[in-house]
């Protein structure tokens, strides 16, 4: 398809998208971060989890984000 013929996303639909988005890359992280410190009271290890499910949330992110721009 050409640039002339796809459809485009309005702002208000980018921008609800893009919050899904992050929820779903935050939420994961955060939670494991503060589980973390709570269970194991060190900063440190609870920062370092934070950090490794932060990023394992971003891969998955990528492949949820290719399904749900799209407009069909």
């Amino acid at each position: 398809m050409s640039d002339n013929e796809e459809s485009k996303l309005s702002i208000r639909e980018i921008a609800l998208r893009g919050t899904i988005i992050a929820v779903i890359i935050t939420v994961p992280s955060i939670m494991s971060f503060v589980i973390t410190w709570k269970i194991l009271d060190n900063l440190l290890y609870a920062a370092i989890l934070g950090v490794i499910i932060h990023f394992i949330a971003m891969g998955f992110s990528l492949k949820i984000s290719k399904k749900i721009l799209v407009k069909k």
